[in-house]
């Protein structure tokens, strides 16, 4: 029996995905900050309501635990990543699947942020007069088309038939 429930190729359309998801990141990032030489702070007004910027996140999503030790954020990243990476193996169907890998892809590449530049670097910000959305990245936006797919996947999912 394969390590793999499901399909061989759900498994290798996913783990294509993941892979495209985590190359796309990392090469915006590589060019903006490594590139560029964007720091933090920077800011281009691209409409009255879009600025791309870079900020740095100390924490996890939209900047929660920034106040926590790295070693701790590291823990709780760690633990994430290996429970999706479970998830995955288990899984079984591609729409599940793509999912996850839209998650994984995205989770390691902001994992990776914090190995090289000790924070994740976020560029998007949407804002109308006070009110402010999130900075985020093209990671952060694979994350959480993961998550709606996953609840999709969760409300679609047809039920088990006993025998």
């Amino acid at each position: 029996m394969s390590l793999i429930a499901g399909s061989r190729s759900s498994a290798l359309i996913s783990l294509a995905l993941a892979g495209l998801v985590f190359f796309i990141d990392r090469a915006h990032k590589f060019y903006q900050v490594d590139l560029a030489g964007w720091t933090g702070g920077e800011r281009i007004q691209v409409t009255p309501f879009f600025d791309y910027v870079l900020l740095w996140n100390t924490g996890i999503s939209y900047g929660m635990l920034s106040g926590v030790p790295t070693f701790v954020l590291a823990m709780v990243i760690g633990l994430a990543m290996a429970l999706l990476i479970g998830w995955w193996i288990k899984a079984e169907g591609l729409r599940l699947r793509l999912a996850l890998a839209f998650c994984l892809g995205g989770a390691v590449s902001n994992a990776l942020d914090r190995v090289f530049y000790g924070a994740v670097a976020d560029f998007f910000h949407f804002y109308s007069g006070t009110w402010s959305f999130y900075v985020f990245n093209i990671a952060d936006m694979a994350i959480t088309t993961g998550a709606i797919l996953l609840i999709i996947d969760l409300l679609f999912a047809k039920p088990e038939v006993k025998a």
